[in-house]
């Protein structure tokens, strides 16, 4: 249908928020014309039309046709009237085929107008390129996951602020969908928010998740409607993650015309769930016979990392374009991409780590940098790795702290690779202070026999140091401990459990040894040594952490079945584990959950990790 003079007058008092008044004075247009424009008794004069066009981001041929084919009418030019009429109908077939640009951007939770921000810049820059449809991640206006920043007062008004000034700033010739979270009737709904021709329209997300990491139903209500919109002459759904993962939401989709599903995603990132969402998105597309478009959001949040890794399949089931993982690009669909997504699961959890360490260090944007422990032993050595990796060496700082039980093998590997690194390393002797605090105790401790208080007071000293150079220099101290140990409670409160955040939280020990090898095959920084010799906390005279622990290799797999797959300790034995060595690491596991609830946050990558996923009460007599 043609749009009138009158209606772009419409538009450009709604995109600009001018009266008549000031619309006339702003772009000099007579006052007495303008009256004509808006009562319908003149049409755009082809000076204005192009000028209307300007500010409302559209194509000015066909403004000028519209206008053009009303003044026809007005004059009762019928010859006229058929020119400007097959005029448009050429415009629209001439009309370029749908372009679609995907925008897997990393938003920081909370910063409204930042990011609000960039999905403007963004949508600018894709409309100079000829794109038509911009697509963002999942909840991409407030962050995700925003928790209880949901039920602030004042948060949703800000979003709404937000999304009319994305709304006002958008060209009204592009279209977008972004996540933000949606008010109406005081139900609360997760939303994508498309906003197509100067308006907003909103999709709610169906299906909430409410297990794991995810407590959607905590705060949103369910969407009950389809979204099916037009853009170019395509008819395309929307939905959000979990809906997909259902066939319902995408079959209605379907059933109202959609020729493709638009899915716009926070998943996080754990081992195999690529894979995972292929399978869910093709079951989808084989059942409905459409092309699907997957947006996924990247970057890291406290807990959560998100790899990013949007993708489009086509209705035969066949990946056509695959974004790349842990890397923050914009992909227009007109041009090929296929980014690995078979990489090494080495490589996969070591950019997870990375991105994670990077994200919780420069978002929260208290830090100048990270310190770590550096011990000459294998965590301490991965975790400086990761801090250097994802900060820049010029921004961690190593400090060593020997004591009588630290060898010399340890002081060397230590100082090698902060040398390799670039990293700046001192060393400070606790033997004073140690001796001091014994001297301090002995009176109450006459009698009793040495044991791990001794030991854990070494490592207390060490944490008090840390902490003291943490505040003092402005870096967070990363914790170096892994799942494994905190999963037996192999860590001593106060001390090597002090710090801000612990990259390897949920890297198994064995898992460690994997990740600094391939950290080594990039280039060589970690000490031959440190990977092959046996890993002591070096704590007392000759100590091996088997003195204490199974083999490593034996721990782990108990750890996993017990842990990720939740298996009764009798289960695990019939798996063919030792039953004493199953009831034993069991039963450190229960009794150490206090100690896991005063440890710093870490990113997850398995299928259970500790924090907010793994919910366990600590004071419990339950024997599984």
């Amino acid at each position: 249908m043609p749009i009138k003079t009158k209606d772009y007058l419409a538009k450009v008092r709604n995109k600009t928020g001018f009266t008549d008044y000031k619309i006339a004075k702003e772009y000099d247009i007579n006052q007495s014309n303008l009256s004509k424009y808006k009562s319908g008794k003149l049409a755009l004069s082809e000076t204005h039309a192009w000028l209307f066009a300007g500010i409302l981001g559209v194509n000015p041929a066909e403004v000028v046709a519209n206008t053009k084919l009303e003044q026809a009418k007005i004059s009762n030019n019928e010859t006229k009237v058929k020119f400007w009429q097959e005029q448009l109908e050429n415009l629209k077939h001439d009309s370029e085929s749908l372009k679609i640009e995907i925008a897997q951007i990393n938003p920081i939770v909370g910063d409204l107008s930042n990011n609000a921000e960039k999905i403007i810049d963004f949508s600018c820059k894709a409309f100079e390129s000829g794109v038509h449809l911009l697509v963002f991640p999942e909840l991409t206006l407030c962050g995700y996951p925003p928790e209880d920043l949901l039920l602030r007062e004042g948060f949703i008004t800000q979003v709404e602020t937000e999304i009319e000034r994305i709304r006002k700033q958008l060209p009204e010739a592009m279209s977008i969908i972004f996540g933000a979270p949606t008010r109406i009737d005081e139900c609360l709904y997760n939303s994508a928010i498309l906003i197509q021709h100067g308006k907003v329209r909103s999709y709610h997300k169906q299906h909430l998740p409410n297990y794991g990491v995810f407590d959607e139903k905590r705060y949103f209500t369910s969407g009950q409607m389809p979204l099916v919109f037009e853009c170019q002459r395509q008819r395309i759904g929307i939905v959000i993650c979990e809906d997909a993962w259902d066939e319902t939401p995408v079959n209605n989709a379907v059933n109202q015309g959609a020729q493709t599903i638009i899915s716009i995603n926070a998943s996080p990132f754990q081992v195999g769930k690529h894979n995972q969402r292929l399978q869910a998105i093709r079951q989808r597309v084989l059942e409905n016979q459409i092309n699907f478009i997957y947006v996924n959001a990247v970057g890291g949040q406290d807990e959560l990392v998100f790899d990013g890794g949007s993708f489009v399949m086509n209705n035969k089931g066949e990946v056509t374009h695959q974004l790349p993982f842990f890397q923050a690009t914009t992909q227009a669909l007109d041009a090929p991409i296929m980014a690995s997504s078979t990489e090494s699961i080495e490589k996969t959890i070591y950019d997870a780590l990375v991105l994670a360490t990077k994200d919780y260090v420069q978002k929260n944007g208290v830090f100048n940098g990270a310190l770590i422990g550096l011990s000459g032993g294998i965590d301490s050595a991965l975790t400086l790795a990761i801090a250097a990796d994802a900060l820049g060496s010029e921004n961690v700082q190593a400090i060593m702290m020997p004591y009588e039980y630290t060898s010399a093998m340890s002081v060397e590997d230590a100082k090698a690779q902060a040398s390799s690194m670039n990293v700046d390393y001192r060393e400070v002797n606790i033997f004073p202070m140690i001796s001091s605090f014994n001297m301090q105790l002995a009176p109450l401790f006459t009698g009793l026999q040495a044991d791990t208080t001794e030991e854990n007071l070494q490592a207390r000293i060490r944490g008090t140091l840390l902490m003291a150079i943490s505040n003092k220099s402005g870096k967070i101290l990363l914790t170096t401990g892994n799942k494994s140990e905190m999963a037996v409670g192999y860590a001593t409160l106060y001390g090597d459990m002090s710090g801000g955040f612990a990259p390897l939280k949920d890297i198994a020990k064995t898992m460690v040894y994997r990740l600094a090898k391939y950290r080594n095959s990039i280039n060589y920084v970690i000490p031959g040594r440190v990977i092959d010799r046996a890993p002591s906390a070096e704590l007392a005279p000759n100590q091996v952490d088997q003195d204490s622990l199974p083999e490593y290799d034996e721990l782990d797999a108990i750890l996993e079945l017990f842990i990720e797959k939740k298996y009764s300790a009798e289960r695990i034995v019939q798996r063919g584990h030792d039953e004493n060595t199953v009831k034993r690491v069991v039963k450190m596991v229960l009794n150490s959950e206090y100690k896991r609830r005063q440890s710093a946050p870490g990113p997850k990558i398995s299928q259970n990790a500790f924090g907010k996923e793994r919910r366990y009460p600590m004071t419990s007599k339950f024997q599984p």
